[in-house]
């Protein structure tokens, strides 16, 4: 059937201690309810509905550009009334998934596996086996293993608070039968809130089938609360990450010391050292090697690459069989040929390094074109800012640029050119000379050094 899926999103997550709306909070580099919303949409469903309240303009303003239609729950009076606000923006027809934008880690073989198992069923729950069922629902099975009861915790009895299979909250329900139930529900309890649990009641007295799927893993429907609960999540979600790698044949010399926030695609006979940050969109080509405690962000890395320690790299292209770092600082736009190097401390900004080319340590290079089998010695600095804009400098095939030299932009050091260590080049270089500037050495006979005046 086709499928409606509705997330419910508007709480106030006060044990957060954040004025942040709690869906929003960040788990590997993107909110808890942006998981939910990608895992929803590669279900490939007729409609995603995002129930929001509590700062819903900042959740709306978060999620925006992707299709999901809001629906406002002005006061939260339970997961119930949620989904009744959700009735008329519903398509008729559809069955109708709920999923909560505080689980995150929820996936998409779980989902399938209750999508393929509630055929047959009006109402599917997904249950788990939690360590402690206390403070959950219990999920009360009849001889034929149909649901027959959701006892909250408050109204167990001993026997009931023996069974381990508890309720995710998690359900899918037939579109028809959602509405025929859902305004029956009633907020007889102390909180005078309307349960959305409450329909597995009205669906047995209805005499409608009601099935459990058991959730194979327990943590992935562990849901968000407070900060100490968001951070266990991460773990969790870093262990998951590093579990997909190792089975790609990856080399994580720390399983436990990887943090991708994002997507991570890598080739053949990757090496990742320990503590190392992958952000955004970031493609590892076959036997790239990634240094300890790097962070790489939206960056392309070819064969036979070698990143070493303490390297940031942020929206580069970087080609084979090139080293970078160590204590590397590659900004967004640069561009590094096959067979070019980066040494330790350097920088890079809008640059384009060309192939065998060198760009040695201590040096910052922005805004520049830097042709083949080119040096760029110790120390040098292109001077592209003078203050109100950014220039640009040319380098062309077989420059040799000696240590401690300032190339003030706009200029082009033409090919084969040589400058001169400790020059400051203002001008446009001719080919196949040397270049440089520079004050005369003198040395003065009668100068004493001072003594000391104590």
């Amino acid at each position: 059937m086709p499928l409606s899926i509705i997330i419910l999103a508007a709480g106030q997550g006060k044990r957060m201690q954040s004025a942040r709306a709690k869906v929003i909070h960040q788990l590997a580099g993107k909110s808890m309810l942006q998981h939910v919303v990608d895992t929803s949409q590669a279900l490939d469903p007729d409609q995603i509905i995002v129930v929001v309240g509590h700062q819903s303009s900042q959740v709306r303003e978060s999620m925006k550009g992707q299709g999901l239609s809001f629906v406002e729950q002005a006061e939260q009076k339970g997961t119930g009334h949620a989904v009744q606000q959700c009735l008329k923006q519903l398509n008729e027809g559809n069955d109708v998934l709920v999923l909560y934008g505080d689980v995150p880690l929820i996936s998409i073989a779980t989902i399938r596996n209750l999508l393929e198992a509630a055929k047959g069923s009006a109402l599917n729950i997904l249950s788990f086996l939690p360590e402690n069922s206390q403070g959950y629902g219990r999920i009360i099975r009849a001889a034929d293993g149909s649901v027959r009861a959701i006892v909250e915790e408050k109204e167990a009895t001993a026997d009931d608070k023996k069974i381990q299979e508890s309720n995710t909250g998690i359900l899918l329900i037939e579109g028809s039968k959602l509405r025929q139930l859902i305004g029956r529900l009633e907020n007889n309890n102390v909180k005078k809130e309307y349960y959305l649990t409450d329909l597995v009641k009205l669906a047995v007295q209805d005499g409608l089938k009601v099935s459990a799927i058991l959730c194979a893993d327990a943590r992935e429907v562990n849901g968000v609360n407070d900060q100490h609960q968001l951070a266990e999540v991460e773990s969790r979600y870093r262990q998951i990450q590093a579990s997909l790698l190792l089975k790609q044949g990856v080399k994580l010399y720390d399983p436990a010391r990887i943090d991708v926030r994002g997507d991570l695609q890598v080739g053949s006979d990757v090496e990742i050292d320990i503590n190392c940050i992958f952000e955004g969109t970031v493609k590892l080509g076959d036997r790239v090697r990634i240094g300890a405690n790097c962070v790489i962000r939206d960056t392309t890395i070819a064969a036979d690459s070698v990143v070493l320690p303490m390297t940031s790299i942020d929206q580069a292209v970087i080609g084979s069989q090139v080293s970078i770092g160590p204590f590397a600082r590659i900004r967004p736009g640069t561009e590094c040929a096959d067979g070019s190097k980066i040494g330790n401390f350097v920088e890079t900004k809008k640059t384009t390094i060309g192939a065998g080319s060198k760009v040695n340590h201590l040096s910052y290079i922005g805004d520049t074109q830097i042709g083949r089998e080119v040096n760029i010695g110790a120390g040098t600095i292109t001077c592209n800012y003078d203050g109100v804009n950014k220039h640009r400098t040319i380098i062309e095939d077989g420059v040799f640029i000696g240590s401690d030299t300032q190339l003030v932009a706009p200029v082009t050091i033409a090919e084969g050119s040589t400058i001169g260590a400790g020059s400051t080049i203002t001008r446009d270089t001719p080919a196949q000379k040397l270049s440089l500037s520079r004050s005369r050495q003198i040395t003065i006979d009668a100068w004493k050094r001072p003594g000391s005046n104590k």
